[in-house]
């Protein structure tokens, strides 16, 4: 079990983005560190598997969940998880799997059981803290940005900033691509100021009106944000928020977010 949590593939290419650690001293050695790779399958299991950090099973992962915490912490203060996310993004466009003229953008609440930054009474949940994911895919449902606000911003709020969090996308001749031409979302971004903003920006909006009758088509191909958000709740630590910083919790969802594009690069994974 612990072999499949972090495959070969997954481990080059986390690895030569970690820090260095700091030299240890000679007079006083201490106990060696644990294992980085073995770290990174107890970030994994909890992700996957939602239990407490300190419910990871040590002898089966190869170091203690506190210890995967720890390293978690570290790792998301040093940029590891987003710089992961925009390496895998480049090997998707240099073997033609990424297309980013279309993008289509929605979020999702889920609750926030010990509140923190970027809670709020969610609007759907009775006034319960919670949280919102904001996430916008390619044509394909392959996760190019995904912010996290508190639970009681409205969706339209985030749509510039989160295209803003598109990273710089090389991997083919010419300037990197870091943005759509074309966007498509629901009702919920129905606004006309932020129309002439994308179109400022040369981005075509594809947008739903309210009060319009079902059948403008858009679904055909903005469905593929919603199986995104499927693929990201089958890693049962997002569907609720037990981190009360509000970055770890981020880095988990840009870790697997991560882990969907090496499922499209390597079908096998």
């Amino acid at each position: 079990m612990s072999a499949d949590l972090v495959p070969d593939g997954l481990w080059e290419r986390v690895a030569p983005l970690l820090p260095a650690r700091p030299p240890r001293r000679r007079r006083y050695p201490g106990r060696l560190p644990a294992d980085d790779r073995a770290a990174l399958r107890g970030i994994v299991y909890v992700l996957c598997k939602s239990v407490s950090w300190r419910d990871v099973p040590a002898e089966q992962i190869g170091c203690s969940g506190v210890t995967a915490w720890r390293r978690l912490r570290d790792w998301t203060e040093a940029g590891v998880w987003p710089r992961l996310h925009a390496a895998l993004l480049i090997e998707l466009r240099r073997a033609g799997l990424l297309d980013m003229d279309d993008a289509a953008v929605d979020a999702s609440h889920f609750r926030a059981l010990k509140r923190g930054a970027h809670t709020g009474p969610s609007p759907v949940d009775r006034a319960r803290p919670g949280s919102k994911h904001h996430l916008a895919t390619d044509r394909h449902g392959t996760p190019l940005a995904i912010t996290l606000t508190s639970g009681n911003r409205h969706d339209i709020t985030q749509l510039i900033p989160l295209l803003d969090a598109i990273p710089a996308v090389r991997g083919l001749v010419g300037r990197p691509r870091n943005r759509p031409r074309r966007v498509f979302a629901d009702r919920g971004y129905d606004f006309d100021k932020y129309r002439r903003i994308l179109r400022t920006r040369g981005i075509t909006p594809k947008i739903a009106r309210r009060g319009a009758p079902h059948g403008s088509g858009l679904g055909k191909t903005r469905w593929v944000v919603e199986r995104t958000f499927a693929w990201l709740h089958q890693f049962k630590r997002l569907r609720i928020r037990y981190e009360i910083r509000a970055d770890l919790h981020l880095g988990l969802l840009q870790l697997a977010c991560s882990i969907i594009c090496l499922r499209r690069l390597r079908t096998s994974f």
